[in-house]
C-alpha cells in the first residue's frame, strides 16, 4: 500500500480533455495526460484492500494495487513488467476499455474510484517513450505451426502469446492492415492507429508473420490451413451487423455504423476508402445524421459525423433512458446501468431513449424517419398511443450491434459447431471447437464485447494451443 492516508487525504482526479471546439477539426486523440506528480498522487489513493473486488471487475484480472503502489514509488519500470504479466496490450485498453475496474473499486462506493485506467495508461506510455517496451524472442523454437484468423485484439493476443512460447505464427488478415476493429472499428479520435502498427513491429520481431489482404474462406481454404499448420485459432470477430428491418430501409442513405466508421479510418490512414465500399463513398457534411443505438458504436458514429461537418446529429435507443445514478447497495461491485455520456456526446449531439422506429421516409433518398414512443413494463414493450413523430433524416447510420460473425466462406468451411446464438461454440477452460484442431476466441466464440475481453481470450486461447500442441504449458492464463 502505497500511502495508508492517501484515499483519505486526495479525491479523485482524472484526465481532462481538450476544448470541443478545437478537437472537432480534427481526428487525432485530445486527452491531456495527468502530470507524473498528479499521477503518484491518484496512485497513492488505492486502499490495496483486502478482497480486491478490481481484480475481478478486470477482464483480464490485471494486479491493480500491485503496480498503483510502484507508480507512487516511482518504479515505473517494474509496474510495466506487472502491467505486461496480465495484459499485452494496455496502451489499447488504457484508452478504450470502458474500465469495469473503477465500477469494482471499492472507492467507487463514494463515486470516487481510483482513476485505474488512467494510470494504466501512463504506464504503458512511459514504457514505449522510455523503450523499456521490447521484442521477447523465445531462446527455443518448438516446430509447431499455427494459423491465427482475424487480427483484432483477441487474434494479436493469442499470436503474441503463441510466438513467445516458440511457436512458429502466421496470422491472416482479410483487411489490408492489421487490428481488426481495432483499426477500422474504432475511430482515430479515441484511439491513434500507430499504436496498433508498433505492436505488430514487436510481434514481427519475435516471430509472428502476418499476411494482409488474405481472407480465409475466400482467398486461401480452411482445407490449407488444416493441411499446413499443427492448428488453427479462430479470432474473426463478430462482424454480422444487426439491420432494420421496417419499411424504407433499402433506401439510399441508410447504412451500417461500419461502413462508415471504416471509410473515415481509411481517409485518415491515406488509404483507398473506396477499395472495400461497394456502395460507394459515405459522409455527413451537411447533413442531418440519424443514430439508431444508444451504444459505443452510435456514439463513435456522431462523434465522427460533427467532425464531417454535419448539419446535426441526432442518436435514438429503443431502451428506456437509464438512471443518471445506479443504486450502489444493489449493484457494486458489478458493472451498474446507469446514464453515461461520452466525449462525442459532449460534443453535440441530440439524445432520445424509448423510441420504436417504423418507417424510413424518402423516395429513392432518405428524407426522414416515421419513429413511435414506447413504454416498457415487466420487460414488455408497448406503444404509446398518439407519440407518433417523424424525423428530419439525410442520412441513417445503424449502430444496434451485433448478431454474431459472418458464417459465409470461413465458417462454412470450417464446418465448426455453432452455438444457440450462432457463435462459434467452444468453452472457456480449452477452447477447442467440435474440430480438435481449431480453437476460437474473443467475438467469434462470445459475441460482441469489449477489447478487453477478446485480450483474455485470445491469451487463454493460447495457453489452450500449447497444451494442447505440448502436453503442458507455461503461458499464463
Amino acid at each position: 500500500m502505497g500511502k495508508e492516508t492517501g484515499f483519505l487525504e486526495l479525491d479523485r482526479k482524472d484526465r481532462t480533455y481538450a476544448d470541443p471546439k478545437g478537437r472537432l477539426k480534427h481526428y487525432k486523440e485530445f486527452v491531456i495526460p495527468l502530470a507524473e506528480p498528479a499521477l503518484k498522487a491518484q496512485a497513492s489513493r488505492c486502499m490495496n484492500c483486502g478482497i480486491p473486488y478490481c481484480h475481478n471487475g478486470c477482464p483480464v484480472n490485471n494486479i491493480i494495487p500491485d503496480w498503483n503502489h510502484l507508480v507512487y514509488e516511482g518504479d515505473w519500470q517494474n509496474a510495466l513488467e506487472v502491467l505486461h504479466s496480465t495484459n499485452n496490450f494496455p496502451e489499447f485498453t488504457g484508452r478504450i476499455c470502458p474500465a469495469p475496474c473503477e465500477a469494482s473499486c471499492t472507492l467507487n462506493i463514494s463515486d470516487q474510484p481510483v482513476t485505474i485506467k488512467s494510470i494504466e495508461c501512463a504506464i504503458v506510455d512511459k514504457g514505449w517513450e522510455q523503450g523499456w517496451i521490447t521484442p521477447q524472442v523465445p531462446a527455443h523454437r518448438t516446430n509447431k505451426t499455427i494459423a491465427v484468423v482475424g487480427s483484432g485484439p483477441a487474434g494479436l493476443a493469442a499470436a503474441q502469446q503463441l510466438a513467445r512460447a516458440g511457436h512458429s505464427v502466421t496470422v491472416f488478415e482479410k483487411n489490408d492492415r492489421v487490428g481488426g476493429l481495432l483499426r477500422y472499428g474504432i475511430p482515430d479520435f479515441k484511439m491513434e492507429k500507430h499504436l496498433i502498427s508498433r505492436r505488430a513491429v514487436q510481434m514481427e520481431a519475435e516471430g509472428v508473420q502476418f499476411r494482409t489482404s488474405m481472407e480465409v474462406g475466400v482467398n486461401i481454404s480452411v482445407d490449407s490451413l488444416k493441411e499446413n499448420f499443427d492448428a488453427i485459432v479462430l479470432s474473426g470477430g463478430a462482424e454480422d451487423a444487426r439491420r432494420m428491418e421496417i419499411p424504407g430501409a433499402e433506401l439510399n442513405g441508410v447504412r451500417l455504423a461500419m461502413e462508415f466508421l471504416t471509410q473515415q479510418n481509411k481517409r485518415n490512414a491515406g488509404d483507398d476508402e473506396l477499395r472495400a465500399a461497394p456502395r460507394g463513398s459515405l459522409t455527413a457534411t451537411g447533413k442531418h445524421v440519424i443514430v439508431i443505438g444508444g451504444g459505443d458504436t452510435g456514439s463513435d458514429c456522431a462523434g465522427t459525423s460533427n467532425r464531417q461537418g454535419a448539419a446535426s446529429v441526432t442518436q435514438i435507443e429503443i431502451m428506456p433512458k437509464p438512471p443518471e445514478k445506479e443504486d450502489k447497495a444493489l449493484t457494486w461491485p458489478d458493472w451498474p446501468l446507469k446514464l453515461r455520456t461520452s466525449s462525442s456526446h459532449e460534443e453535440g449531439v441530440d439524445r432520445d431513449w424509448a423510441i420504436l422506429t417504423k418507417r424510413v421516409v424518402g423516395e429513392n433518398d432518405v428524407t426522414g424517419l416515421e419513429c413511435v414512443r414506447v413504454e416498457w413494463q415487466g420487460g414488455q414493450m408497448q406503444e404509446v398511443a398518439g407519440s407518433a413523430f417523424t424525423l428530419k433524416a439525410d442520412l441513417i447510420l445503424l449502430a444496434m450491434g451485433f448478431v454474431g460473425p459472418i458464417k459465409q466462406g470461413l465458417l462454412d468451411q470450417a464446418a465448426v459447431d455453432l452455438d444457440a446464438r450462432g457463435n462459434v461454440a467452444a468453452n472457456i477452460v480449452n477452447y477447442q471447437t467440435s474440430d480438435p484442431k481449431i480453437f476460437a476466441c474473443g467475438d467469434m466464440r462470445r459475441g460482441q464485447s469489449l477489447v478487453v475481453w477478446a485480450i483474455r481470450e485470445g491469451r487463454q486461447a493460447a495457453r489452450a494451443v500449447d497444451e494442447m500442441l505440448m502436453g503442458s504449458s507455461e503461458l499464463p492464463r
